[in-house]
């Protein structure tokens, strides 16, 4: 993996980006080749400039767009069905992606249609295939262990048991795990003995830090040393909640030290300011005829106000009026608060339709110009449910360090919360964000909300 701005990029995806998007280029690029080949039509390094450009554009849109529904996800090279499903649904949107454009720019889009009727199927055909066909071969690739990095945990098992299960929850076929050392032999490890087995890294648990404090020095600079707590953080890009102590957050940022890649925290906050103005103004602009649209439907087929004001509790507790569409019944909570539930039976038939398409959620846009939201960040809960979480889950008032946002870390990697036992878990990955928190991974998180509102995931 390969770090970048306090966050973890799998590089493995990123060769697979860049083989791809070659390939890509390769293809179209003879695809849309004229007949006129001399050398005096070409430019340079031998291409046609014309052809050349389209191709890039064809092949920088469909990756694009498959970076927005997920498809650079280790975990969908292993999913047959969802793989080809994703390589239709990419090849489908990189044309309007494409008309979209042609409006904007000078890109004249005849060249995706033109030549004979059954040109733009030659495209999109193209597209599926190279999408389909090069994960397929990752996944090959994937499971014959090539790429496969050993890890030696040094610990008891049932500390290790933890970090065995991370290993197999996520990016499988990325890690392996070597095998399990005891701390009372832990001295027998020399870089020599690890070298021969290939060990990528040893993975220390808290039971074998004192037994391990001399391994830095012992195995050389060429085995990688983790913490088991650091490690499952890394591999689960969420935090360990059974492992946090108090001051957590100025311990992680004294222990990460000023990052050289990152813009001091003063011109952060002044560009992600302006970023959630631009982007809020933007998508009210773009989508104000689905918004009047909803605001007609919610007033015709459900009594009561179109718009939802609701407190919800915003940067360190301080407490703002939320609004949202009116996807409920005006009697939702006669009994009092309660969670949502799959299939809620209080929503209306257009509620329905709003919240799986997360329409419900865009006059929070209005939250985000008055400075009381941001686009990114964890969801501002409920005064109510915020009161009993902080109770039963510890560190749970920590997520509001930061302000809130429509979309979150947690939102896109954990689906939609009706427990406590959820919000636990979403709090791992709020908290995640808390403390890696940065611009590259807030337009990680935007990427990936394209895939959660397509796909519907989460929604209820």
């Amino acid at each position: 993996m390969a770090r970048l701005f306090d966050g973890f990029v799998a590089l493995e995806m990123v060769v697979l980006g860049i083989l791809e998007l070659s390939l890509c280029f390769l293809v179209f690029y003879i695809l849309l080749l004229p007949g006129d080949t001399s050398p005096a039509a070409s430019g340079f390094l031998g291409l046609h400039p014309l052809t050349a450009s389209h191709a890039a554009i064809l092949s920088l849109t469909v990756g694009l767009i498959s970076m927005a529904i997920g498809m650079y996800r280790p975990e969908i090279c292993l999913q047959t069905r969802r793989l080809l499903l994703n390589s239709v649904i990419a090849g489908l949107l990189a044309f309007p992606a494409i008309l979209a454009l042609s409006l904007v720019t000078d890109l004249d889009p005849s060249f995706i249609f033109g030549q004979d009727a059954l040109w733009p199927m030659k495209i999109l055909l193209s597209w599926i295939l190279l999408l389909f066909i090069t994960r397929l071969c990752f996944r090959v690739v994937l499971r014959s262990g090539l790429v496969s990095r050993p890890v030696l945990i040094v610990g008891s098992p049932a500390q290790a048991q933890a970090t065995t299960a991370a290993l197999r929850a996520m990016r499988r076929g990325f890690f392996s795990l070597a095998g399990i050392v005891a701390p009372a032999d832990a001295g027998q490890l020399t870089a020599e003995r690890l070298r021969g087995r290939r060990i990528w890294a040893v993975v220390v648990t808290e039971d074998a830090r004192a037994a391990m404090a001399d391994a830095p020095a012992r195995l050389g600079a060429h085995v990688r040393l983790f913490d088991d707590v650091a490690f499952r953080e890394r591999q689960l890009r969420r935090l360990d909640l059974d492992h946090l102590a108090p001051g957590w957050l100025d311990a992680a940022a004294g222990e990460r030290g000023p990052s050289r890649h990152a813009a001091p925290p003063d011109i952060q906050a002044v560009v992600r300011r302006a970023a959630d103005i631009a982007i809020s103004l933007s998508i009210l602009a773009i989508t104000l005829p689905v918004m009047v649209l909803a605001a007609v439907l919610v007033r015709l087929t459900s009594p009561g106000p179109i718009l939802y004001r609701q407190v919800r509790v915003g940067l360190r507790g301080h407490q703002f009026v939320l609004f949202k569409f009116r996807s409920m019944r005006t009697d939702a909570e006669a009994a009092g608060p309660a969670w949502a539930a799959r299939h809620d039976p209080r929503v209306t038939p257009i509620g329905r339709i709003m919240r799986c398409s997360r329409i419900d959620e865009l006059p929070q846009l209005l939250n985000v110009l008055r400075g009381e939201m941001s686009i990114v960040g964890p969801r501002p809960d409920r005064p109510f449910f915020v009161a009993q979480l902080n109770t039963l889950i510890p560190f749970h008032a920590d997520r509001t360090l930061v302000k809130p946002g429509i979309t979150g870390w947690a939102q896109v990697n954990y689906p939609y919360g009706a427990s406590v036992e959820d919000a636990r878990q979403k709090l791992a990955y709020d908290l995640y964000y808390v403390k890696h928190r940065n611009l590259l991974l807030d337009l990680l998180i935007l990427i990936a909300t394209v895939r959660v509102i397509l796909f519907q995931e989460g929604a209820r």
